[in-house]
């Protein structure tokens, strides 16, 4: 089988796809923001995903090799196989939703034809793929699932901001909607996947095993988190019983923090509600989502007690937040936590700064309404580490500071000759 692929969805998960692909395939990658298709045409990835070199490399230069890159469906029709790498969101309700999946299925479902193969990445809950999407996709093209077109559940595991772990050194699992389908979507990967991949008997499992991986991290951080609250009620430094227990052979090296994003933030709550429809409400899985989306709340807490501590007034007081997207060294600001604490900080009628060099100015203004500082220029009563990034460990943290200020480490990194307190 010849295989031409089309990655629907050009994010942080179907880009780096597309790349690896466009190395063996002949691929065209769709996305139906115009803007993100002109940036990448353009060479350049503001998810820092793919470097502007290593895009550049594989870009469809003369509309004959490379990846093409495109908004227009008409591009991708005489594809035989669709990859879907749309997000997969929660409402504030906490409500999986599915639209993104949905209107993706739709639109692939209009230019379906005979033995075509669907191959779904974003992050559901088990059941979505058969449940929810194939009957769209059957409804657009007229064809009947498992005789005129087949499906495959392949679940991404991304790590934005990681440049180790990255596309084709992470294994993979695989599935497909028949035996046959999964070794074809199996061998498929295989190609591009030098770590190997691993073929799920189901695509129920492929979905559910996905889903289960960040719903344990979620589960393992609310654990540390809760140890933070208790360490601190006995004046107990929590990373130094983290590092004392860590030498134990099969102690789990998690560490608290505020956990926000688009996985571990958000796959929880696609599980509880599969679970709920089930008939069986989750209890440690929602207490976990419960007790890490109570973080923020707790660290500005801290903050302020530290602040009446050093006879800092909240009310003049000048905070900076070194970072405000979800995670270190990417530029991602979906579901971040940051904007729990600014808005806790906040209600304390601080003047509270926020410096991020990796996140968009203009994103963080649309979706937050908050003006992230071009630099570091005045002297700051309180500097809070939010994330991680890479830069803020070259920061003299010295050269910011006020007579009375003090330093906060939420990501438990920073040298503790030069803080007040940590997590």
């Amino acid at each position: 089988m010849s295989h031409k692929i089309a990655i629907i969805g050009l994010g942080y998960v179907g880009l780096p796809l597309a790349v690896e692909f466009v190395k063996k395939y002949q691929v065209v990658g769709f996305d139906i923001n115009q803007d993100r298709v002109h940036e990448l045409n353009q060479g350049h990835d503001s998810t820092l995903e793919v470097n502007d070199h290593e895009l550049s490399k594989v870009l469809d230069v003369n509309e004959k090799v490379g990846l093409k890159l495109s908004c227009d469906v008409n591009d991708i029709k005489d594809s035989n196989i669709y990859i879907v790498t749309v997000p997969t969101p929660v409402d504030r309700n906490k409500r999986p939703i599915l639209t993104p999946l949905v209107k993706a299925s739709e639109t692939v479902g209009k230019i379906l034809k005979q033995n075509d193969i669907v191959i779904y990445e974003s992050t559901v809950y088990p059941g979505v793929t058969e449940d929810e999407c194939v009957p769209v996709l059957e409804k657009y093209s007229g064809l009947k699932f498992n005789v005129d077109f087949f499906c495959g559940y392949s679940p991404e595991r991304i790590n934005p901001g990681d440049k180790k772990h990255t596309v084709a050194n992470i294994k993979k699992v695989t599935s497909g909607s028949t035996p046959k389908i999964g070794k074809i979507v199996d061998d498929l990967y295989k190609s591009i996947i030098t770590a190997g991949t691993h073929l799920a008997p189901t695509l129920k499992v492929a979905e559910a095993s996905k889903v289960i991986e960040n719903a344990q991290r979620d589960v393992n951080i609310a654990f540390v988190n809760e140890l933070a609250i208790i360490f601190n009620k006995l004046g107990i430094d929590t990373h130094d019983v983290l590092e004392a227990a860590a030498t134990k052979w099969n102690f789990l090296p998690f560490k608290p923090g505020l956990v926000g994003g688009h996985c571990i933030g958000v796959d929880p709550f696609y599980l509880a509600k599969k679970a709920q429809e089930a008939g069986y409400y989750s209890e440690i899985i929602l207490a976990a989502r419960r007790l890490n989306d109570s973080m923020a709340e707790f660290v500005a807490t801290e903050i302020l007690k530290l602040m009446v501590k050093n006879n800092i007034n909240p009310n003049a007081a000048n905070i900076l937040m070194l970072g405000f997207t979800f995670k270190e060294n990417c530029s991602d600001i979906r579901n971040t936590k940051a904007i729990d604490l600014y808005n806790s900080l906040s209600q304390y009628n601080s003047i509270v700064h926020v410096y991020d060099p990796k996140a968009n100015r203009e994103e963080v203004k649309s979706c937050y309404d908050i003006e992230l500082l071009p630099e570091l220029v005045k002297f700051y009563d309180v500097i809070i580490l939010v994330v991680g990034h890479s830069e803020f460990l070259e920061l003299d943290l010295g050269k910011l500071r006020t007579e009375n200020s003090f330093v906060y480490d939420v990501k438990g990194i920073l040298p503790k000759n030069i803080i007040e307190n940590r997590l």
